[in-house]
């Protein structure tokens, strides 16, 4: 990339000539490819680097428009404008594809980072959520009668039947249901469930 530019060099082909040297080039000349390197690589450089602004990539860059010279050269038409403006071209539009490129990569990234964040965070506002409710179930739990609490807690916890739980407690079955159905009653009011 250090090479010098064509109006720099002695003995350097001036620019208007520059479209005879696309012809050869076109016709696979190998050295004719060289002199048009030598020619447009510092311009199209330049020009890539002000649009990607990384001196590596505008490197890679410059040389993707090179070998895009050397393949599309039989495209060029002279009447449609100068071999340097055509490069020039060429090499505004392959930095701006890497620009937005990069960006699209970026933003992926940035997407997954913050998919990946709210699962986390999602996971434990859950889990908090989560405890605050099972406090506020013993919290109201406490706040029913001992004979409430332990058929309820029979019931719900130990996965007792009505029946179940009448034997446990040794008590007569509509005892029982009377008690959980007060104390489900107290639990949905502590609770503020609204039926």
């Amino acid at each position: 990339m250090t090479r010098p530019l064509p109006s720099d060099a002695p003995g350097a082909r001036p620019r208007g000539d520059l479209a005879e040297v696309m012809r050869k080039v076109a016709q696979g000349d190998k050295q004719s490819f060289s002199t048009l390197y030598d020619a447009l690589a510092p311009l199209v450089f330049g020009i890539v680097l002000r649009v990607v602004r990384d001196r590596s990539q505008s490197e890679e860059v410059t040389q993707e428009v090179m070998i895009d010279l050397w393949r599309q050269a039989a495209r060029y038409r002279p009447a449609a404008g100068s071999v340097t403006t055509w490069a020039a071209t060429i090499a505004h539009r392959r930095a701006v594809d890497r620009v937005r490129s990069a960006q699209a990569a970026s933003d992926r990234e940035y997407a997954q980072a913050a998919r990946e964040h709210a699962t986390a965070f999602d996971e434990v506002a859950e889990q908090v959520e989560t405890r605050l409710e099972s406090e506020q179930v013993r919290r109201c739990l406490r706040g029913l009668t001992e004979l409430q609490r332990q058929a309820v807690t029979l019931a719900y916890y130990g996965g007792l039947t009505y029946r179940e739980v009448a034997q446990a407690l040794r008590t007569p079955l509509p005892t029982v249901k009377t008690r959980m159905r007060d104390g489900l009653i107290r639990l949905r009011d502590c609770m503020g469930v609204t039926a």
